[in-house]
């Protein structure tokens, strides 16, 4: 029997008790099975001591996740980080250079919140540290103090490009979203095309113009109960989908 197409998700570098873990969020792994019917392989953050090549040429697609770490501001001239915030350079020496040779061979790639800012800083773009303190912009953080399913419940609309992918996939003129970050575009990356907007003008979406596949990044969090919800479904759906034709043009 023909197997499902693999997805490789790129882990997080912790520190739990006395040793390092390497770590992704459950929800990451269910959202690849369930809604993209697609089998999740964890990838750990080793940097150079991982063989980009043989992942490149064992896997059909990328999840890059959301994490509580920002990615390093020294990789796009920014600012320090604020106090509180923390870095996991371990996962950028992974995540980033296999997201930037996945889009090059055309593997389909899918990127969450800071797999989001992943995606814009590997294409030459700029982060805010502080979306909240940006004059114009909203504020985008969740009320940690709120339970789990109004941390993660819609919290503001976001219009959908009338050109793009997202609007393609999904038939939506616009949906509501959650919204968990503090950080945020500030110069999209060469190449990248909004394909959501805040009601701020915070860019929430963008594709990669010129791939060959599916390559888009989102700031929300799709995994989240995604089989409730019919935006998530239609990304996941055409994520798992491209993973599937990537597949068959290998064999």
């Amino acid at each position: 029997m023909k197997r499902k197409p693999l997805v490789a998700l790129v882990a997080d570098r912790k520190q739990l008790g006395l040793h390092p873990f390497h770590c992704v969020g459950e929800k990451y792994i269910d959202a690849v099975m369930g809604g993209a019917d697609c089998m999740a392989l964890l990838v750990p953050a080793l940097g150079e001591r991982v063989d980009f090549e043989a992942i490149l040429d064992m896997v059909d697609g990328f999840l890059f996740t959301g994490s509580v770490s920002m990615v390093d501001p020294q990789l796009y001239n920014g600012p320090s980080l604020p106090e509180g915030q923390g870095l996991d350079t371990a996962r950028d020496k992974t995540a980033m250079p296999l997201m930037q040779q996945a889009i090059a061979r055309g593997i389909p790639v899918f990127a969450i919140c800071r797999g989001f800012q992943e995606m814009n800083v590997v294409h030459g773009g700029t982060l805010l540290q502080k979306v909240h303190e940006t004059p114009g912009k909203m504020d985008h953080r969740e009320d940690s103090s709120a339970p789990i399913e109004v941390q993660y419940g819609p919290a503001h609309p976001v219009h959908f490009a009338e050109d793009g992918v997202i609007r393609r996939v999904s038939g939506l003129l616009e949906y509501p979203v959650n919204s968990i970050h503090n950080q945020g575009v500030d110069r999209l990356g060469d190449g990248l095309r909004a394909e959501a907007t805040a009601p701020d003008g915070l860019v929430e979406a963008f594709s990669v113009k010129e791939a060959q596949a599916f390559a888009l990044a989102v700031q929300w969090h799709p995994e989240w109960q995604y089989a409730g919800n019919p935006l998530s479904m239609s990304l996941f759906k055409a994520f798992g989908d491209d993973c599937r034709r990537y597949q068959a043009s290998r064999v």
